[in-house]
């Protein structure tokens, strides 16, 4: 099960207060402001600081 548009467009970054937006992935919501990604676990989105994962960059 997918994450809805209207959940997604009232999540926010939990560190920075901006939007976020589903990884191409599918695996979790990225940051793109603090270069993060918190986990989808069981279609639940982890939205906590201590659980984001940097973004490696290419």
């Amino acid at each position: 099960m997918a994450l809805s548009a209207e959940l997604l467009a009232i999540l926010a970054c939990p560190r920075c207060k901006n939007g976020v937006t589903l990884a191409d992935d599918g695996s979790g919501l990225v940051c793109g402001v603090c270069r993060v990604k918190y986990p989808i676990r069981d279609d639940i989105p982890v939205m906590l600081v201590d659980e984001a994962q940097k973004i490696e960059e290419h």
